[in-house]
């Protein structure tokens, strides 16, 4: 049950439907909108909203969806129905241009039959009827006329009169050029066609000078259109031809239509499914206009919107630049009752709306715009009681009006019906309308009536607060600015804040204080207590989203720390393993070198100066292999210091809850390096070119890096270790040897342009993105898009922030509306 009867005019339903209707491409899918209306039934109800969200995605992502066949055949087919009628040329078009979109659809929809699962359920007795479009084919072109190949005898004819025109033609402008030369017919005159029949204009002097029919004058009667007497005979013949050729293309037409009067039945029914999937294609396209979503649906009355919106009123907004305050509530068997209070303008009755309109629109096969994890049930009845109801003819003043709207809510409301009344108790004496006000709100309490109501009385408000099923609500007010916020906030009455806006708008100070005096105290302490209550509750509301915002960046840090640990233990292990064959190499250096000593030593016959020389060799290889386990020894120490600062700065931010400080404790100084000498293995400072030193010539060295020999300041160079060295050459190998297997095009050929995070983890889908878009960058690709869903933003949010940080990223900005708008980042990186 529907109450009243113009709950539609009254919540902005029509204006939708209005909306839609103009979204339609037939008048066939206009007439299923206007017959559709409120459904009770749940599968009813999922089957429209699931296939109203396949369309939605099909609009969003599929591109070769037929759109352009979307035409109403039902007014023709009932044309063929008629026994002895033929369809016109033009008619024709129609049915081929429907039979062509249903073949495209039911194509389309049998390819993508897993898919879109609830539309292929329309392809349930649908035809193609490919021969018949053959069939019509070989009947008219592209342009709705009649081909000369329709049939053998139409194509006899119109030879005919091609070649009887063509005599005529002759023979008409011969008379014409000898009566310019002879002077009887103007010069400027040419060839006409009155009644089908070629004439020549002649002046009215001249008119017996031409042999002929007069067949019409000018308006003036100075000019006289006449068929010369030569061509009389033709032009009878091309009449007649005339004729013929009619008589034929009525034949053909005749025929095809008794072909095609047996489909009519079929056809139908394929009409029906196209109809209705313009119906929808309409539906979809409002949808995608407005962020409409397919909440998740349940089998009992239940609303748990989360930032749900009115549509109109975000169209009204938009024109202006402004954006909706998006409203979030709850209400389920346990608290089925919501009374909403607040000042004038605040946004009560609207908050009250759009739950009527979207919970409608619900029930009638409409996407809303809310987020994709609102919930919501299946109500049996609507009760609505808003504005002005007084009647003249009826004799009832306004707060009968609504006594009457409240008779039948307690007449004919259940558990699955939900009651939205604005200004509860408002119209009458305040007491006594207070009064009955709360006696109604206890019977729709007892009947465990899902409601939300707007009122001012405070004994509402007191009687919500101790009722077991009725929740408060406030629409939230900025006391320091006196302006509302348009912020329904769920747990608390709300205060009308009569007094601050009366002081706003200037009313003067003395009302003011009069006013004061005679509502008392309690009154007046009551209202200050509930504003004392808004403004705490904003304080810890900001105090809880600051810690939010420290526990994520906790989190964060937490998991930055845990992968760069990881990525230390694996380096720790690449490094054990390279010093491990380090080792081997040195000894084998060391032994190596032993010998050669402990032979020159014998080749010498113990020569002072030679043994001195061996004895330096020696010396310097065990310095340098000194140095490279010093130089391990401080990665290792390098590596535990980090894993000290990371446990030092988990510890600090657990317990204040903030991002870890930088470390801030003195460093030891820096000792004093050695002059650089002949051997050494130094760095370019600035740059990642290594080499070795190979002369010293004052302050310029020559240094090798790789075949290269080069002299450069020796102030420019920084001394690297052994160690280092070899390992940044045997790196630099090992990417030689990737890039030289690398093949580039072929993946550029298999990237995928678009990477699809719904569902993902905020984490998870930052590591994606991380790869993603450094393989773009790599393969130099112009432009990328993240489709990451709208749903509360905080995806989106964490994938924009990094993507700032990027170098190579240009822009990130939503899509096109039309193409998903902010449920997908388009991403510009550097060519």
């Amino acid at each position: 049950m529907i109450y009243p009867s113009d709950f539609e005019q009254k919540i902005g339903f029509d204006r939708i439907r209005r909306q839609t209707e103009r979204l339609c491409a037939s008048q066939r899918a206009r007439e299923i909108l206007a017959e559709s209306g409120f459904m009770t039934d749940f599968r009813a109800v999922e089957t429209a909203l699931a296939r109203c969200h396949e369309m939605r995605e099909i609009l969003l992502m599929e591109d070769d969806f037929p759109q352009d066949h979307f035409v109403d055949i039902h007014a023709v087919l009932r044309r063929v129905e008629a026994f002895g009628a033929y369809l016109l040329p033009e008619e024709l078009v129609v049915v081929r241009r429907a039979l062509t979109g249903i073949g495209e659809l039911t194509a389309f929809l049998s390819r993508k039959e897993e898919k879109y699962l609830r539309l292929n359920e329309l392809l349930v007795g649908v035809e193609a009827f490919p021969e018949t479009v053959r069939r019509i084919d070989t009947i008219i072109d592209r342009f709705g006329a009649v081909k000369d190949t329709a049939s053998a005898e139409l194509q006899a004819i119109r030879r005919a009169i091609s070649e009887r025109q063509g005599q005529a033609s002759k023979v008409l402008n011969r008379i014409l050029r000898q009566g310019q030369a002879s002077g009887v017919i103007d010069p400027e005159a040419s060839l006409s066609v009155r009644d089908g029949r070629t004439v020549i204009p002649v002046s009215a002097a001249n008119k017996r000078k031409i042999n002929g029919f007069i067949h019409d004058e000018s308006a003036t009667g100075k000019t006289f259109y006449i068929e010369p007497i030569e061509v009389v005979e033709l032009n009878n013949e091309l009449k007649e031809l005339g004729y013929s050729e009619k008589r034929e293309i009525v034949r053909i037409l005749t025929a095809f239509t008794d072909e095609l009067r047996p489909e009519v039945p079929a056809i139908r029914v394929s009409g029906e499914f196209l109809a209705a999937i313009d119906f929808l294609r309409a539906k979809a396209r409002w949808a995608l206009a407005n962020d409409g979503v397919k909440p998740i649906l349940t089998d009992v009355p239940l609303i748990g919107w989360v930032n749900a919106r009115h549509p109109l009123l975000v169209q009204a907004l938009a024109k202006e630049g402004k954006k909706v305050v998006p409203l979030t509530l709850a209400l389920d068997r346990r608290k089925h009752i919501l009374v909403i209070s607040g000042p004038n303008a605040g946004g009560k009755s609207v908050a009250l709306k759009t739950v009527a309109l979207l919970q409608y629109m619900l029930q009638c096969g409409f996407l809303i715009p809310a987020s994709e994890n609102s919930e919501t049930g299946i109500f049996q009845n609507l009760f609505l009681d808003m504005g002005d109801e007084q009647s003249i003819d009826n004799d009832l003043s306004t707060y009968s009006s609504h006594l009457l709207n409240m008779k039948t809510m307690l007449r004919s409301a259940n558990e699955a019906s939900l009651v939205l009344i604005d200004e509860f108790g408002s119209g009458t004496e305040p007491v006594m309308g207070a009064a009955i006000a709360e006696a109604v709100l206890q019977k729709l309490e007892e009947k465990r009536v899902f409601a939300v109501i707007t009122t001012h009385y405070a004994n509402l408000k007191y009687y919500a607060a101790a009722a077991p099923g009725i929740l408060n609500g406030a629409m939230a007010f900025d006391v320091q600015k006196i302006e509302p916020l348009f912020r329904l906030e769920i747990g608390k009455p709300g205060s009308s804040f009569a007094i601050e806006i009366a002081r706003k708008i200037g009313l003067p100070e003395e009302i003011i204080r009069s006013a004061t005096e005679k509502a008392g105290d309690q009154h007046v302490n009551i209202e200050r207590q509930l504003r004392e209550i808004a403004r705490d509750k904003r304080y810890w509301e900001g105090k809880r989203d600051r810690i939010r915002i420290a526990e994520k960046r906790a989190d964060e840090l937490a998991e930055q720390y845990a992968r760069e640990l990881d990525e230390l233990k694996a380096e720790r292990g690449k490094l054990l393993k390279s010093a491990k064959e380090e080792s081997r190499r040195l000894l084998d250096e060391a032994n190596k070198s032993i010998e050669q000593t402990i032979r020159e030593i014998r080749q010498s016959q113990a020569d002072r100066e030679k043994t001195k020389q061996a004895r330096g060799k020696l010396e310097r290889f065990k310095a340098e292999s000194s140095a490279e386990d010093a130089e391990g020894a401080r990665i290792e120490a390098k590596i535990e210091r980090l894993r000290e600062r990371e446990a030092n700065r988990m510890e600090r931010k657990i317990k204040r809850g903030e991002e870890p400080v930088a470390d801030t404790r003195r460093q030891k100084p820096a000792p004093v390096e050695k002059p650089l000498a002949v051997g050494d293995k130094v760095r370019i400072k600035g740059q990642n070119a290594i080499g070795e030193i190979t002369q010293l010539t004052g302050a310029k060295a020559v240094i090798g890096i790789g075949q290269i020999l080069t002299t450069i300041d020796s102030g420019r160079l920084e001394r690297i270790s052994p160690a280092e060295f070899r390992k940044i050459t045997r790196e630099r190998q090992a990417v030689t040897a990737h890039s030289a297997g690398y093949d580039t095009s072929k993946r550029r050929l298999n990237f995928h342009r678009q990477i699809d995070l719904r569902g993902e983890r905020a984490v998870d889908a930052l590591g994606a993105v991380r790869e993603y878009i450094d393989e773009a960058v790599m393969l130099a690709i112009p432009e990328v898009k993240i489709l990451h869903g709208k749903g509360t933003g905080a995806l989106k949010e964490e994938i924009r922030r990094y993507l700032s940080t990027v170098d190579a990223v240009v822009s990130a900005t939503d899509e096109d509306e039309k193409f998903g708008g902010a449920g997908i980042t388009v991403v510009r990186l550097e060519a």
